[in-house]
């Protein structure tokens, strides 16, 4: 589907740009700790931006379209709540952010869970 093939592009685009902010942008800003945690959240949203684009070509291929699009939305709400709640952490310090993080996780597993469904009942 286009629409995940752009949000996959878009995320990927945020992830170089947010990387390159937290490497030259943060340092010495905010404690190493943070900083630790800024980068996994750029390597969390990377990692899904691509499973948005692997989400976008089997749309096409596979029957179980219904599946493939829950498993993008769900990659998507991960990006969001796992990486978004990590960035703000980050740069704030409110660590209630923290009990975000984990739904985020949460919907990625489950749109890995659905892709694999889909590739199962395709096969």
């Amino acid at each position: 589907m286009k629409l995940f093939l752009i949000l996959g592009a878009i995320h990927a685009f945020l992830a170089v740009a947010l990387g390159a902010f937290g490497a030259h942008g943060l340092e010495g800003k905010i404690t190493e700790k943070y900083l630790k945690t800024w980068n996994t959240a750029v390597q969390y949203q990377m990692f899904h931006a691509l499973g948005l684009f692997v989400v976008a070509f089997l749309a096409d291929k596979f029957s179980q379209v219904s599946l493939i699009t829950t498993a993008g939305w769900s990659l998507f709400v991960g990006i969001i709540l796992f990486s978004g709640s990590l960035y703000v952490l980050s740069v704030s310090g409110i660590k209630i952010l923290g009990a975000i993080t984990p739904l985020g996780g949460v919907a990625f597993l489950l749109g890995w869970v659905l892709l694999m469904v889909a590739a199962v009942k395709h096969l």
